[in-house]
């Protein structure tokens, strides 16, 4: 078989998505039983309706099949108006027809604003601009850290659901102690997180532990601080909006089955609301509460 060498550019058709894309290759195409071409340096760039670069996708090289193309050392690219993502991976499959973009092994995604994630495997829909897998998931964002199994969200990162397994680990600086506290909160899932909305949701089995109480629940809703309510407002870089979460806390509410931990004490309700600023918890619906006394009742009996 004779190698050719070429530098190709094709504009090919507009998407029924009402985006028009470019195909570039480089170097060499040799044929074989396996597929149809073997292409070396493979990049895949989308437009928008101005004709500007929506996203781009590229591998160093690229088996070319009917319906799919096959990509080693992927690398793909989304460009947003306030934040960019990049995408990458060791291996991916681009479905010409569906536009969705398939990738495997070691799959990290990264946003302009500051967030990771990482995962075995993920699928990329373009033109729904969501991003879905069913492995185990690491989201990591400044002092917070998300894990679970099953995961679909925005490319940006800005809305994600888990299914499973959900556990977030965050490191707020408390200012009363001028040091960093760590809360950890679990859940069997699913959990809904709004990073611009700066609210998670967290459902069945939820437990939260901070360093003054354990808080169980059958549901929690986490508020945290905005982003830009923490920061001089003259120091806040603009590109930050999409992703204004903080890694504070505001408030906790807990519904159903509600069980607090508070030193030797417990108490019971079908809803309480902590507030992290001052550490106050307001039960309601049957509230019970279960003090045990340390000191010597009978002193308070004496003549």
């Amino acid at each position: 078989m004779e190698f050719k060498k070429f530098a190709l550019l094709i504009l090919v058709f507009v998407l029924s998505s009402g985006n028009s894309f470019a195909v570039e290759t480089n170097r060499s195409v040799n044929e074989t039983k396996d597929s149809d071409q073997q292409i070396s340096d493979f990049s895949l760039s989308g437009f928008g309706d101005k004709g500007k670069k929506s996203w781009d996708l590229a591998g160093k090289s690229a088996d070319m099949f009917n319906e799919v193309v096959k990509l080693k050392e992927v690398v793909g690219n989304h460009y947003a108006e306030k934040d960019n993502i990049n995408l990458t991976a060791d291996n991916g499959d681009f479905n010409k027809i569906s536009g969705v973009v398939h990738l495997e092994n070691n799959v990290v995604i990264t946003t302009s604003s500051g967030a990771k994630l990482t995962t075995n495997s993920l699928d990329w829909d373009r033109k729904q601009q969501i991003v879905s897998t069913l492995d185990k998931i690491s989201l990591q964002r400044s002092d917070m850290n998300l894990t679970g199994e099953g995961a679909k969200g925005q490319t940006a990162l800005k809305q994600m659901e888990l299914e499973k397994n959900v556990r977030l680990d965050i490191e707020p600086l408390d200012k009363q102690k001028g040091k960093k506290q760590k809360i950890v909160i679990i859940c069997d899932g699913p959990l809904e997180v709004d990073y611009e909305k700066n609210i998670a949701i967290f459902n069945n089995n939820v437990k939260v532990e901070t360093s003054d109480l354990i808080m169980y629940s059958d549901k929690m809703q986490v508020y945290f601080i905005p982003k830009k309510e923490e920061t001089n407002k003259d120091e806040v870089n603009k590109d930050q909006g999409s992703i204004a979460m903080s890694s504070s806390i505001d408030k906790i509410i807990a519904q159903g089955n509600v069980r607090i931990l508070r030193g030797e004490n417990t108490s019971f309700s079908q809803e309480a609301t902590y507030t992290a600023l001052d550490k106050r918890i307001v039960l309601t619906g049957r509230p019970q509460i279960e003090i045990y006394q340390t000191e010597n009742m009978n002193a308070a009996f004496r003549n």
